[in-house]
């Protein structure tokens, strides 16, 4: 496993990085990625930092703050040997968000409990209106809570790199989170990659392998699992994803699976503005199949172009239900 620099924060982070929404396990409606076993979860976190991953991304709302739980429970004792990122903002899916100073600071009071820490590593504010930010009252909570000791560094996931470009914009953001992906290169066409390079800002790449669909292992007569999120997507969404991942994997010369989901992994690690990707994992088997990624390196220069070019010439977003 490789590792990089997490901006300025003065933590560094393995290339691969542990999603731990899915374990978090079934939530109202269609949030997570269904039914999991503890056991199950535990075993793969484990498996993951005997890997050499030490990043772990986590919320208050995976799971009502299961995510947590399980984290806590599994690293309670090595708190040391692991980078935990957490979110604030969303405590769950089915009541709205609070991002006063009050709110977050007590969601950092019980994420602390749920991990069995007295410090979290990087406290990102979850999908915030870029206007909570212009007017300075959540970056000074963020210091007050840096100060305290609770968080290392803090930062933002953005709902699109569009607004990662307000919030660099607005305030002092140590890292931003947001979507990038083979199917989806907004990060580095908007010009976030170059500007966050500029200010030395830390990049957490989300949705990777695009919700699985890069592995190239979901077709058409794929079912998804009661409260699975992808089944709140259309159609026409889903085969458009299923079409892009085929055509994409034969563009880079990947086969379906293991060897798809690690050139899609490799992809965006050939860019130097990305600190770490963060592919949800399941099992211990997805966390030795994602790990062997960070072994092999980005992609040749040439393939990372012809990604580049495909994504010019072809939209991979088409439902317009959806917010980007």
């Amino acid at each position: 496993m490789k590792y990089r620099a997490l901006g300025c924060t003065g933590l560094n982070v393995s290339e691969i990085g542990f999603g731990a929404w899915g374990i978090g396990g079934r939530t109202v409606g269609t949030t997570s990625y269904g039914d999991t076993d503890d056991r199950t979860s535990l075993a793969a976190l484990g498996r993951a930092l005997d890997l050499g991953i030490t990043f772990y991304n986590t919320a208050s709302a995976y799971g009502d703050g299961h995510s947590e739980e399980l984290l806590g429970q599994a690293f309670g004792s090595r708190r040391s040997d692991v980078v935990i990122a957490t979110k604030a903002g969303y405590e769950s899916w089915d009541r709205p968000p609070d991002f006063s100073p009050a709110a977050v600071s007590a969601s950092v009071d019980r994420s602390l409990r749920r991990l069995k820490s007295d410090y979290i590593d990087l406290l990102q504010l979850h999908n915030p209106p870029p206007e909570a930010l212009r007017e300075g009252t959540l970056p000074a909570a963020m210091s007050r809570l840096q100060k305290a000791g609770k968080i290392r560094a803090w930062g933002v996931s953005a709902k699109s790199p569009a607004e990662a470009l307000m919030v660099l914009n607005d305030c002092r953001a140590d890292v931003i989170q947001a979507n990038f992906n083979m199917m989806d290169v907004r990060a580095e066409a908007s010009g976030l990659f170059a500007e966050l390079v500029r200010r030395r800002a830390g990049f957490i790449a989300r949705t990777p392998l695009c919700f699985g669909f890069l592995s190239g292992m979901i077709r058409r007569d794929t079912v998804f699992p009661a409260g699975d999120h992808r089944l709140g997507w259309s159609r026409a969404q889903i085969e458009n994803w299923i079409d892009g991942a085929s055509d994409l994997l034969q563009a880079v010369e990947a086969s379906p699976g293991a060897e798809g989901a690690r050139s899609a992994l490799r992809f965006c690690l050939s860019f130097a503005a990305v600190s770490s990707v963060i592919p949800g994992i399941l099992t211990p088997a997805e966390a030795e199949a994602n790990a062997a990624a960070g072994d092999l390196g980005p992609l040749p220069a040439a393939v990372v172009d012809k990604v580049l070019a495909i994504n010019r010439q072809r939209q991979f977003f088409v439902d317009p239900t959806k917010p980007r």
